[in-house]
């Protein structure tokens, strides 16, 4: 009995060892192949991947059994993190092509590229990730088959166009947890992987502007922003003038020694943002001189001094943001030809890509924000956006909504729908009521060429079926892109259009009374009492200016004459010379000269039409 109880207790205490190793198998983080002892280390870089660049970094002798741990996590922006590591043979030229080249030849085959783009990467490289890490977070680890050199390379999904600030741990037979190790180098980073980059434009500069600048990149403590600029021959002699984000200058070139090059340097010692670089002309410069000039721009690239620099690597200059602009013109409420204004229900529309805007879905679960007012987007995003100001707006611009959307890559999509009115200068009356009159929205950028620039959204500009107008009908519209400068130079959308009027009003109301009145008067012909002859005909002279007053109602007080103007002159002074031709008839009637009224009567009957129609053909000879 006592053996039994004794096996018994044996057969409990094995069960609860092994249950208590099992727990602790279980408690203890997984060791990604380290060491008890701790020896693993661990290293945390960070970088930024623009576009569709790669982050590079070699890792030099790796041994033979050692376990790679890399968490690549987005920081910034949109970025899908993707890590690979792969063999000496990924720094060779033509690498990047034949990756290229075979991701091509996948997408455009039947294969399902979410199937291939993987396949891909298990051929060309020895371990890779994409999605293993926490939300889109790239997450790995692989065992080293062999000692040697190896390459991490760090990019953007393939799958998607994705951008942004990155960090990067990299560990060698570390545990989970384990803080950075001080002065760890497992990944050496190539050198245009880190912060290095040059950047060249050539640009021109007049007499009408003499001055231009570009934003630079966000610059940390030590970071070094070098510049070159030359030009043909003494021309201009370009002037360079580094500030700051208040626009405090901070290093300038050529200031008091004009030559056709000049260059500058300036360390960070904190970290700037919104740092501008900006060219002049000397003012001694010939004005009507060939103002072109080459600009290197480096950070952290010494060679950009001696204008030898090869372009490359990081963003330096941020581009001016490209802004497409349309405009969807739903109703005209009224068009008013005295003021020379026009009212429109209209809608506005911009899309742009601003890489600031940018964020990742995992961020907020979710493909895109909606902010439903400016004070939002502001609140959320920052302050600058391409706001605007629409040129000939006269009075208050009634907005009904404002409606911005921003995707995950930092494309933002804004739409206004408002009513206001807009001045009209261009309206010119002289063909009237046959005129064609040109009407406009110029939608004016209120920040500089320099951070945005208006460009045509094909497709997207429309003028509605029900434009609610009865007197006007739409002939043709168009749009353009021009600039205009006020010290600086600043981007115009212009939306135009033309417009004539419907004739149908003034055929029934003005012209066919006119020709009955006319008709009636030469009716009148046929009657042998010159006094009613006469009384007839002024009546009309009274009916010709009652109409000229209703027109002249309708327009402004103009310093010319219109071709309605004239038709109704020519109907004034035909008829006068009706009322003064019936009265000297009747005077040749009182003094008993009667038949020489009669004789002159048959020809005039004839030729009283005849004086129509050619003070008709003047006018229209005046008026083409």
């Amino acid at each position: 009995m006592t053996g039994g109880i004794a096996a018994d207790l044996r057969a409990i205490r094995s069960i609860i060892f092994c249950l208590a190793a099992v727990l602790a198998l279980l408690t203890v983080p997984p060791a990604m192949g380290a060491p008890a002892d701790g020896s693993g280390e661990i290293q945390v870089l960070t970088g930024t991947i623009e576009n569709d660049a790669i982050a590079i970094y070699t890792l030099p002798d790796l041994e033979a059994g050692d376990t790679l741990t890399v968490v690549m996590n987005g920081t910034s922006g949109n970025l899908d993190p993707f890590v690979a590591i792969g063999g000496p043979e990924v720094l060779e030229e033509g690498f990047r092509e034949r990756y290229n080249r075979t991701v091509e030849t996948a997408l455009a085959g039947a294969t399902d590229p979410l199937v291939a783009i993987p396949a891909i990467a298990d051929e060309l490289f020895y371990a890779w990730d994409d999605d293993r890490g926490t939300g889109y977070a790239a997450s790995l680890t692989w065992d080293v088959p062999e000692s040697g050199d190896y390459v991490l390379l760090a990019a953007g999904t393939p799958t998607a166009d994705t951008f942004g600030d990155y960090t990067l741990t990299v560990g060698i037979n570390a545990q989970p947890g384990t803080p950075p190790t001080e002065g760890a180098e497992i990944a050496v980073p190539d050198r245009l992987t880190g912060r290095v980059g040059v950047a060249e434009v050539t640009g021109t500069l007049s007499e009408n502007k003499t001055s231009t600048f570009y934003i630079l990149t966000d610059l940390l403590p030590g970071d070094t922003i070098y510049a070159y600029i030359e030009t043909p021959a003494d021309d201009i002699a370009p002037i360079l003038v580094l500030s700051d984000y208040g626009d405090k200058p901070v290093r300038s070139a050529n200031l008091l020694a004009p030559g056709k090059n000049a260059s500058l340097q300036y360390t960070a010692d904190s970290e700037t943002g919104g740092s501008r670089l900006t060219v002049l002309r000397h003012p001694a410069a010939d004005p009507a001189a060939n103002s072109t000039y080459r600009l290197l721009v480096g950070l952290n690239e010494p060679a950009v001094l001696t204008g030898t620099a090869e372009p490359g690597g990081r963003t330096v200059i941020k581009q001016p943001i490209i802004v497409k602009a349309a405009v969807e013109l739903d109703q005209i409420t009224g068009v008013d030809q005295k003021s020379e204004n026009y009212g429109v229900v209209a809608n506005i529309m911009f899309t742009w890509k601003d890489p600031a805007l940018a964020f990742s879905p995992d961020t907020c679960n979710c493909s895109s924000k909606i902010y439903r007012s400016i004070e939002d987007f502001v609140k959320a995003e920052g302050t600058r956006w391409p706001e605007f100001t629409i040129n000939n707006q006269q009075g208050n611009r009634w907005t009904q909504n404002r409606l911005i959307q921003v995707r995950p890559d930092g494309t933002a999509t804004y739409f206004e729908r408002f009513w206001v009115t807009l001045q009209a200068p261009d309206f010119n009356f002289r063909n009237f009521p046959f005129d064609t009159q040109h009407f406009f929205l110029r939608i004016d950028a209120l920040y500089p060429e320099e951070y945005f620039l208006y460009a045509d959204w094909e497709g997207r500009t429309v003028v509605g079926t029900q434009l609610g107008e009865e007197e006007w009908y739409i002939t043709r519209y168009w749009t353009n892109v021009t600039s205009t400068r006020i010290e600086n130079t600043f981007s115009r959308f212009s939306f135009d259009f033309e417009a004539q009027r419907h004739l149908t009003y003034y055929l029934l109301r003005i012209f066919a009374p006119i020709f009955i009145l006319i008709l009636l008067a030469w009716v009148t012909f046929l009657l042998k009492d010159y006094g009613k002859r006469a009384d007839v005909a002024s009546a009309n002279l009274l009916l010709f200016i009652a109409f000229n007053f209703t027109i002249a109602g309708d327009l402004p007080r103009l310093g010319y004459r219109t071709f309605l103007d004239s038709v109704l002159i020519t109907t004034f002074i035909v008829s006068g010379l009706v009322v003064i031709y019936n009265l000297y008839l009747k005077w040749l009637a009182t003094i008993e000269q009667k038949e020489v009224a009669e004789r002159i009567d048959r020809v005039m009957v004839w030729f009283y039409p005849f004086a129509y129609l050619i003070g008709l053909g003047v006018t229209i000879l005046l008026f083409p």
